[in-house]
Formats: structure tokens, C-alpha cells, sequence
């Protein structure tokens, strides 16, 4: 149990006359020690928790604070403190950065490659059903990018005969696969 007055460390709580100077003057030198933890962490986001993280800390032990002393060198050494304490965790951990920063690091979305995979399973399925004057037309044609000209030279078949081939393979490939064509 701690006596009336006192906190749990045993240090005397401040009077509320006590407090508001020392709030006073904590908020006087916030922007001093933002500047300080701009310069120790070199960031602006880390800089602003770092000053934050300061502030609650000594308004916790204020009661830690002796009057008369210099509360500045009190805030900017609770600061320094700190940022030691991360730059061990940090060290401890290992460095973590944001994946958004390395796409070269990033995989593929598990979802879409299953989905690639299941589609190209039935595609293959399809097309290995359709009669194979159709399906070898639609390969040439949609995979080896030929023209219906080069594509009827190959085949040794009729323009005409190519382009209704492919419009009835097409059909299929798409009934099959459970599209409705346009």
C-alpha cells in the first residue's frame, strides 16, 4: 500500500498548480522536440510517434520530474530512450518493410491462379470434345494467330469453308463452357 499523496513508485503527486505548468510547459516544447525526433529517426511518420510515445511517458511519470530542473533535457532523454528501445526491437526482429514497396516480391492472388487453372482445365476439356476439323481451325486461327487466308492454305480448304467452320467451332467452344455467345 502507498501512503496518501504518493503514487505506487512512491514519488509525490504533483498539485494540480504543479500539473498544469508542467503540461504548460510540455506543450511549449513540443515543437522543439518534434525536430529532435525528426533528426534521430529520419522519418516523419516514426518522427510523430516517436515525439507522441515521448509525451505520454512523461506525462505518466511526471511525478518522476523534479521542479527546478530542466524538463526539456528530461523530455528529449525519455525520447532518446525510446527510439534505443526500437532500434533494439528492430534489431532483434529483423527489418520489416511494406510489400507494396517490392512487386518484385509479391505472389500471384492464390484465387486467380486457381481460377486460370480450373478455366484452362475446361477450355482443354471443351476443346478436345469438338470435332477436330473445328478445333484444329479454331487453334490456328485463335492460338497461332493465322489469317483466314493462311489458315485456308494450310488446310487446303476453301475460305468460305473457314470462316463458317470457325463461326460453328466458336459457337461450340462457347456452349460447352456454359457462355452464352454474343
Amino acid at each position: 500500500m502507498h501512503e496518501i499523496g504518493t503514487n505506487p513508485q512512491g514519488y509525490a503527486a504533483p498539485s494540480q498548480a504543479a500539473a498544469s505548468a508542467f503540461a504548460t510547459e510540455l506543450i511549449a516544447l513540443l515543437p522543439r522536440l518534434r525536430r529532435y525526433t525528426m533528426t534521430l529517426t529520419r522519418s516523419a511518420s516514426e518522427s510523430e510517434d516517436l515525439a507522441q510515445a515521448a509525451c505520454e511517458r512523461a506525462l505518466r511519470a511526471q511525478a518522476q520530474w523534479q521542479e527546478g530542473t530542466r524538463l526539456d533535457a528530461w523530455l528529449f532523454s525519455i525520447a532518446r530512450n525510446l527510439w534505443i528501445d526500437q532500434l533494439r526491437k528492430r534489431q532483434r526482429e529483423g527489418a520489416s518493410e511494406a510489400l507494396d514497396l517490392h512487386p518484385e516480391l509479391q505472389g500471384e492472388d492464390g484465387r486467380q491462379v486457381t481460377e486460370s487453372a480450373l478455366t484452362a482445365g475446361s477450355v482443354q476439356q471443351a476443346l478436345e470434345e469438338m470435332p477436330s476439323e473445328q478445333r484444329d481451325l479454331l487453334l490456328l486461327v485463335c492460338v497461332d494467330g493465322l489469317s483466314y487466308r493462311d489458315a485456308s492454305d494450310r488446310l487446303s480448304i476453301p475460305i468460305g469453308t473457314v470462316m463458317s467452320r470457325l463461326s460453328r467451332a466458336r459457337l461450340g467452344l462457347a456452349r460447352r463452357l456454359g457462355m452464352e455467345p454474343r
